[in-house]
This record gives C-alpha cells, sequence and structure tokens, in this order.
C-alpha cells in the first residue's frame, strides 16, 4: 500500500520548481494534491495533468496566500471537497535580492508577505481542522539561508528564519494533539531562482559543498514525503537541512 493513501495534502506554490516536485512525490504515494499557484492559468493545468496521470483527486487553485482572507477560503475550500487535510506544505517564495544599504522598503515587504506571512495565514486556517482530526502534519520550507545569513539576502534570510521560529513555536504548542510542525531548509538547489546565476558563480557554490553537487528538487522532496508520511510521526519541531552539506 502506498505511504499517503487516502490523505489530502496542500502545497503552496506549487506550479514549478521545489513546489510542484513535492506535488507529484506526494501523490506518487496515494495523496490527493490541492496546490495553489500565482502562475498562469496554463503553467497550473500542466501541472494538474501531470498530477491526475497518478490517479489521484487533484485540485489547482489560483489565490495569493499572503492575503489572510484568501489563504482562509482555500481552507475552507479544500474541506468542503475533500473533508480533511492531512498535510501542509508551506512552500510559496519570492526573492528581491540586494545589499540592505540599497534594498526598498518594498522589497522587504514583499519577501515578508508571501514568504512568511503565508506561513502564518494557512498554518492558522488549519490549525483548527488538524486539531479536530487529532491529526496532521505541517512542512515549512525554510532554507540554509535563514540559518546561516548571505549577503544581499537580508530580507530574504529574516523572512525564512521567521519560518523556523514559528516552525519551532507550532511544535510546542499542537504536539499534544497529535499535529506535527517541521521544517525543511534547502541548501543550493537547481530552482527558477538558481537559474540566474552564472555558471562560474555556480562552480563557487558547488566547492562549498561537501557531496560536490547542486542539490534538485527532488531531492526535498524526498525529505517532504518523509515528514508527511507515518515514517516520521515522533519527529517534530525539527529542522531538516538538505543542503548537501553545506551548512555543516
Amino acid at each position: 500500500m502506498k505511504q499517503l493513501q487516502g490523505k489530502t495534502a496542500l502545497i503552496t506554490g506549487a506550479s514549478r520548481g521545489i513546489g510542484k516536485a513535492i506535488a507529484l512525490k506526494l501523490a506518487d504515494q496515494g495523496a490527493n494534491i490541492v496546490f495553489s499557484h500565482l502562475s498562469s492559468a496554463e503553467q497550473g493545468k500542466e501541472v494538474t495533468q501531470e498530477l491526475e496521470k497518478r490517479n489521484v483527486e487533484v485540485l489547482a487553485y489560483h489565490a495569493d496566500v499572503a492575503s489572510f482572507n484568501k489563504s482562509q477560503e482555500l481552507i475552507e475550500t479544500v474541506i468542503q471537497k475533500f473533508k480533511q487535510i492531512d498535510i501542509l506544505v508551506n512552500n510559496a517564495g519570492i526573492s528581491r535580492d540586494n545589499l540592505l544599504l540599497r534594498m526598498s522598503e518594498q522589497d522587504w515587504d514583499d519577501v515578508m508577505q508571501v514568504n512568511l506571512k503565508s506561513v502564518f495565514n494557512l498554518t492558522k486556517a488549519v490549525t483548527p481542522v488538524m486539531i479536530r482530526q487529532r491529526s496532521g502534519s505541517i512542512i515549512n520550507i525554510s532554507s540554509v539561508v535563514g540559518i546561516k545569513g548571505n549577503i544581499g539576502q537580508a530580507n530574504y534570510a529574516a523572512s525564512k528564519a521567521g519560518i523556523i521560529g514559528i516552525t519551532k513555536s507550532v511544535a510546542l504548542e499542537l504536539g499534544s494533539r497529535n499535529v506535527r510542525c517541521n521544517a525543511i531548509a534547502p541548501g543550493f538547489i537547481e530552482t527558477a531562482m538558481t537559474e540566474k546565476l552564472s555558471k562560474e558563480a555556480k562552480e563557487e557554490w558547488i566547492k562549498n559543498i561537501p557531496i560536490r553537487r547542486v542539490g534538485t528538487p527532488e531531492d526535498v522532496a524526498n525529505c517532504a514525503l518523509f515528514l508527511a508520511s507515518d515514517s516520521s510521526s515522533y519527529i517534530t519541531g525539527q529542522v531538516i537541512q538538505v543542503d548537501g552539506g553545506m551548512v555543516t
């Protein structure tokens, strides 16, 4: 039997990259998938078609999860259709890189809204559902940048560090209700965010990775599957680095 058969997973920002890889991985293990996106309708349709090939139920939802009200509506929609939410993956994220000296207030606010406030919005909305179920796994996608910082990413680092803080707090609050909350901190992963880097820049990054390669979205998805499944039933409040040993 598949590990997630009969379960429902909600993944934000799943039209590409890490979010898409997680959605496909969970679907491969039998989970019905709801995914939110802000991309084009065509891109959402393509992901939906890929997921449906796994013979699971799929709901694509065009929503800005940085909006508190839209996040509430999303959770209500999922409950109406599936009656339950077993797994929440808070993956939606953006970057607006610049040195702090040159960073605009808008760049700071945009990153905080999408990366951090969306985690608050959806976690708050799903908490009553999971408490009633007396089960659930919340997985927040942070970053090693939230652990070590990075030049030109003060806003991104702060948002990802904030995700670690809320992860640990939620784990303490909901553990007695059998609701777990963990974070994944990816390192240098080959995504749209890293595609814009030059070959030379990538080679410099790889020099600092003991495994000597760039990570893939599937590497992160494998960790998400573990945290979503009963195999991790005694794990909560943790931050798992998927970084090839880069931050050790």
